[in-house]
C-alpha cells in the first residue's frame, strides 16, 4: 500500500530474486530425529502426532535445513525469510527460533538441531547425518 519506502521495495525485490533461484530446487520433505516435515503441504509430525507449525515457522525451518551445517545470520534470515532489511533491535528471529525449538522438542540448555552460534546467528545440524 502507498506510501511505501523505495528502499524497502528494493530489499523485498532482492529477497524474492534470491529465493527464486531457478537452478536450486526447494526442499519438499525432510525427516530428522522424530520429526517429519512436508513443506509442500505444510504438514509436520512429531512422533507420529500432528505438529502445529505456522507458515513462517515452516519457511524458517526449511531455510535452515536447506543450509544445513552453515551458520546463517539473523540479518540474512530477516531478508530471506521475512523479506525485509534488518532492523538492529528486532528480536523477531530469536523469538521464532525459541518457539520453533519448543515445538520440535529442541529447547533446553543444549539444543541438538537448531544451534545458536553466538555473535553470528543460527545453524541447523542433523545429528543422524553427523
Amino acid at each position: 500500500t502507498k506510501p511505501f519506502s523505495i528502499r524497502e521495495l528494493l530489499a523485498r525485490v532482492r529477497a524474492i530474486l534470491r529465493r527464486s533461484d531457478g537452478t536450486k530446487k526447494r526442499l519438499s520433505r525432510y525427516r530428522f530425529s522424530d520429526v517429519e516435515l512436508d513443506f509442500e503441504m505444510y504438514q509436520a509430525k512429531k512422533s507420529g502426532e500432528p505438529l502445529d507449525l505456522s507458515p513462517r515457522e515452516f519457511e524458517l525451518l526449511r531455510y535452515l535445513i536447506e543450509r544445513k551445517g552453515d551458520t546463517v545470520s539473523r540479518d540474512r534470515l530477516l531478508e530471506d525469510v521475512w523479506g525485509y532489511e534488518s532492523y538492529p533491535s528486532t528480536r523477531t528471529v530469536d523469538t521464532h527460533i525459541a518457539k520453533l525449538r519448543a515445538k520440535i522438542g529442541d529447547s533446553g540448555s543444549e539444543p541438538r538441531h537448531i544451534l545458536t552460534i553466538h555473535g553470528m546467528g543460527y545453524k541447523f545440524v542433523d545429528a543422524a547425518e553427523a
